[in-house]
């Protein structure tokens, strides 16, 4: 297979195609199938810890073979980073810096400073976990030293235009990378904590369960739903950006990235041989001098042909869908139907007769094929195997199976079929990257100079910048029978079998009629191969500096003086007004809302108003059962108000109407948020990911943060490290909560209680029904959406750390938030009373927590800031 790339047009930009490799076979599959670039983690700190992932010792191996064949190779060091790994990371890091590794793909903030720290030049590729979704978030990057930012996969086509326009008017460019192809995960890369709520294995250290692609029940005011068969309301179909590739060169991305370091080799090999032709033929097409005839379309894009269809679903498929490219359509991106492999759809059942299937197919089957019957319980077992004979008649065709191999009492007529596998498909894809030699070849072009008396000079470069050149060892000599004209050279030079090039353009400027022995021509051949790949195959020499360390970035060393002058506080946040009510009822001084409609915020910030003025007329309503808590100078209640979690283009109206409510200050919880509010006060909440103290020095000396709320992902013991490595009065630490488990682009409001396609032909069912989603398991998890349309299910059962307080305020931590989602007043405040009590010391954490979870409408558990194993 050749790459059929001309040189493009300095106008438009050739994306490298970047394809994932979870171990040395889908290596070769992308090579050999047309990657620019590949990505793979190592058995440490990367997002797939699932995968089979490469080692520390096969850097240089796998290094050399890709810089060989002039493919780029990026690890992954794409999850959260504790504190006490801060030291193993950095030898990790050093050893990938020094491998000549491409770059690295980082998610951790701190980590980003450390590797800046270690070298100025290594290349830092920001993260889709980063959750960038706006042009201050490719600001944010670029500020850390990162080179490229991978944005969040909900990014239409729009918005990344939108991006790319507002990097260039603010000269914050960075080139930028979107997925092209694969599995969509239904919450925001990295701030989806399902995993962590429900089993303590957390999606931000590579442990995801996969809980989107479950069933659900939808439970509308108390009653189920009936959906049918749509049961998977979590789990999107796969992306395929196939169709509009053109649109994708035009906005001007750098890098098209293909999900799947968790798939076969045939899966890496199908899907970039299928990217590498349409991308090569994309440009083809617009690289012509005036493409006046636009590309054949489908749906508005370049369109799918039937070969390339069949290849990307037999690949792998839960259904192929643009995703978010097209912008938001609720009533697509989610079928419901299954939230697992299928393959490509052939009909279905008409006739069970005589071990026979008979079907009315919809795409080719033939002997040998796998395929399985979808009677609409995806979860439970169901019939398949591989088709034995197909026989035709008339627009039907009768499928027969190997004796014993179905159970055709459990087919029914009216099932779905899929074709789950094809062994000729996979015996080909197989192919194109066995055996030694190359089977993909990238194109060298050529100049070639001579005359009479004098060699040949041959020079040759590579579409990388590699350039050699090489001399005969034979002066050339007049010709009288067939000189060396263009086509002979051509013929000569590009004889390149079994290597990793092709030629490319070769342009002669030989004088005269001259000849050379066609052995020589070939010795010259071959030298200019030798001397490109002991070119191509020196290692990167990054700069990495031997006398620094991360210990050179933590923060002064913490006191805990300061801290233990005051007393513990608590903070209450709250999502709706009469939550609010009963909170300042009970005294609480600091009162944090976040609720579904920015425009109430005015209605709470005047409650928190008439509060102070009715503390003011009467001093003696701060002698409450929170007054243990007070200062003499204690400040009267603060209404502080949070932000949507997302940020989009064109959506800083809802952060002015946010701050039109003149709180006393705001809850930050993403990169754009930390640019508007700047001027005022602010906290930074658990989205910002603080792990680290790298990463809590960052927001601290750079953003001037009040607090940090410690990220979620954090158990008791590395909460404790963090306490430690920093001064404490920088945190606060959420310590009872209905952890928010997805947080989603998503709309389930809108896909199922409605016809509509977005909020703007919705009907608005989520300011109507109160949802909650039913797990296998019998809990019920409650579903919100925010001003942005976003929904945000929160785990049914509220969470405690109650147990661990006393340690933490002895390490001197002294602002401890609950959270409450849909108690009822008189739940609130009896909570609040219970927490009052524990930081006061009146009861311990164990006795809230038996006192709480006899409150089964609450229903609490300890949650996993206790979870330690595997973790700690």
């Amino acid at each position: 297979m050749k790459s059929d790339r001309s040189p493009s047009q300095p106008s438009l930009q050739r994306p490298e195609l970047l394809a994932p490799a979870g171990n040395w076979d889908c290596a070769k599959a992308a090579v050999e199938n047309g990657a620019d670039a590949i990505y793979f983690g190592l058995d440490r700190f990367n997002a797939r810890m699932r995968a089979q992932n490469f080692t520390e010792a096969d850097l240089p191996q796998l290094m050399t073979f890709l810089h060989r064949r002039g493919v780029k190779g990026y690890v992954t060091v794409n999850t959260l980073i504790f504190p006490k790994e801060l030291a193993e990371a950095q030898q990790y890091l050093r050893t990938i810096i020094a491998a000549g590794v491409d770059a690295a793909i980082v998610q951790d903030i701190g980590i980003c400073r450390l590797i800046r720290h270690l070298s100025p030049d290594f290349p830092i590729h920001a993260s889709t976990q980063m959750t960038i979704t706006s042009a201050a978030g490719v600001e944010f990057a670029k500020s850390l030293g990162c080179q490229l930012v991978v944005l969040a996969r909900e990014c239409s086509l729009k918005e990344i235009n939108k991006i790319q326009q507002q990097i260039a008017q603010q000269e914050t460019s960075l080139p930028l990378e979107v997925f092209v192809h694969g599995a969509l995960c239904v919450a925001y890369s990295g701030q989806c904590l399902t995993s962590e709520a429900l089993g303590g294995r957390s999606a931000n250290r590579g442990e995801c369960a996969q809980a989107c692609r479950m069933p659900y029940d939808l439970i509308a005011d108390g009653e189920v739903v009936n959906l049918k068969e749509r049961k998977y309301l979590l789990s999107p179909q796969d992306l395929a950006g196939l169709d509009v590739l053109p649109d994708l060169v035009k906005s001007g991305v750098t890098c098209l990235k293909i999900e799947g370091r968790l798939k076969a080799p045939e899966y890496v090999a199908n899907v970039t041989r299928v990217y590498r032709q349409a991308l090569d033929s994309v440009m083809t097409e617009l690289e012509r001098p005036n493409p006046l005839t636009p590309l054949p379309t489908r749906e508005g894009g370049r369109g799918q042909s039937d070969q390339e269809h069949y290849n990307l679903e037999m690949a792998f498929s839960r259904g192929l869908y643009t995703g978010w490219f097209g912008g938001i359509n609720n009533q697509e991106l989610v079928h419901a139907r299954f939230g697992k492999k299928r393959g490509v759809y052939l009909g279905e059942v008409t006739r069970i007769h005589n071990e026979q299937v008979t079907v009315k197919l919809e795409a080719p089957v033939k002997p040998g094929d796998g395929i399985v019957f979808d009677c609409g319980h995806p979860e439970a077992k169901e019939e398949g195997g591989r088709v034995y004979g197909v026989v035709s008649k008339g627009k039907e065709s009768v499928l027969t199976f190997g004796r014993n191999d179905l159970n055709l009492r459990r087919v029914h007529i009216g099932d779905r079929i899929w074709k789950t596998n094809d062994p000729e498909l996979d015996k080909q894809l197989r192919q194109s990257f066995a055996g030694e030699n190359p089977q993909f070849q990238r194109p060298i072009d050529m100049e070639i100079y001579g005359e009479v008396g004098q060699p040949l000079i041959a020079i040759a470069r590579d579409r990388l910048g590699n350039i050699v050149q090489v001399e005969s060892a034979i002066s050339l000599v007049e010709a009288h029978t067939k000189p060396l004209d263009t086509e002979r050279l051509q013929e000569q030079f590009g004889r390149l079998g079994n290597t990793p090039f092709c030629l490319g353009t070769l342009t002669n400027h030989v004088s005269g009629a001259i000849i050379l022995p066609v052995s020589e021509l070939n010795r010259m051949r071959r030298e200019i191969v030798t001397q490109l790949d002991e070119l191509r195959s020196q290692p990167k020499r990054w700069q990495l500096r031997s006398d620094v360390s991360f210990q050179n970035l933590l923060p002064s060393s913490p006191t805990l003086r300061e801290a233990k002058a005051t007393c513990p506080s608590l903070i209450v946040l709250v999502r709706n007004l009469k939550q609010l009510q009963a909170a300042l009822q009970a005294g609480i001084q600091t009162l944090y809302c976040e609720f579904e409609d920015p425009r109430a915020y005015r209605e709470a910030v005047q409650m928190g108003r008439q509060q102070q003025q009715k503390n003011k007329a009467d001093n003696s309503s701060l002698l409450t059962d929170n007054s243990a808590l007070l200062t003499p100078n204690s400040p009267l209640p603060t209404i502080w108000v949070a932000p949507p979690r997302i940020t989009k283009p064109g959506e800083n109206w809802i952060l002015r109407q946010v701050r039109a409510c003149e709180a006393d200050g705001y809850l930050i919880r993403n990169y754009d948020q930390l640019q508007f509010f700047a001027a005022d006060h602010c906290i930074g909440d658990f989205s910002l990911n603080v792990v680290n103290p790298l990463t809590a020095d960052y927001f601290q000396q750079h953003f001037g943060l009040e607090r940090l709320t410690a990220s979620y992902d954090l158990n008791i013991t590395q909460l404790q490290d963090l306490l430690t490595s920093c001064p404490p009065q920088w945190f606060e630490v959420t310590i009872h909560q209905h952890i928010p488990m997805f947080h989603m682009e998503h709309c389930v409001f809108c896909a199922f209680l409605s016809m509509g396609t977005d909020y703007t032909n919705c009907g608005r069912p989520c300011e109507k029904q109160e949802v909650k989603l039913k797990d296998r398991v019998g809990s019920e998890h409650v579903l919100k959406a925010d001003v942005g349309c976003r929904n945000t299910v929160f785990n049914g059962t509220a969470q405690t750390g109650a147990e661990y307080v006393q340690r933490l305020i002895e390490l001197g931590l002294r602002h401890f938030r609950i959270e409450f989602v849909n108690e009822t007043p008189e739940q609130v405040s009896k909570t609040i009373h219970f927490y009052t009590q524990l930081l006061q010391g009146e009861i311990t954490g164990s006795q809230l927590w038996q006192e709480l979870k006899l409150q089964n409408q609450l229903g609490v558990t300890r949650g996993p800031m206790g979870v330690s194993a595997l973790r700690s």
